[in-house]
């Protein structure tokens, strides 16, 4: 019933990369913008922080264009892995929660990018 979907893969990946690097580009801006208050809110080094945010503003353009997808998928899923670390481990964040967000959100983008990741990111963009 659903086979005539699979001649649309390429733009399903396409529209998966738009959205992950929307996010993560979002995510990055505060860490760029205030590393060394955001490293107290976290307990993380500022340096850690800052190169964070580098990662979530680079990575993202290659998910965009098309271009080292599965070496970008690659960052971004080790950035979410050390995520759901420090929000399990360290923090002591639930999974959900309805007045906060837990770690399932940051377990849906490793999701996401463990995707890119294995199948790439489709023919649209600069292969």
């Amino acid at each position: 019933m659903f086979e005539q979907l699979t001649q649309y893969n390429d733009i399903g990946l396409l529209i998966l990369r738009l959205a992950v690097a929307a996010i993560f580009i979002y995510h990055a801006m505060p860490k760029l913008k205030n590393a060394k208050g955001m490293a107290q809110m976290v307990g993380m080094p500022a340096g850690m922080v800052f190169m964070l945010g580098i990662i979530e503003i680079v990575a993202p353009f290659g998910l965009i264009v098309g271009f080292y997808t599965r070496l970008a998928a690659l960052l971004l899923a080790m950035v979410m892995v050390g995520a759901i670390y420090f929000k399990t481990a360290k923090w002591h964040v639930p999974f959900g929660a309805m007045d906060k967000t837990g770690w399932e959100f940051d377990l849906i983008l490793l999701a996401a990018s463990i995707l890119l990741l294995i199948n790439g990111g489709g023919a649209i963009g600069i292969q």
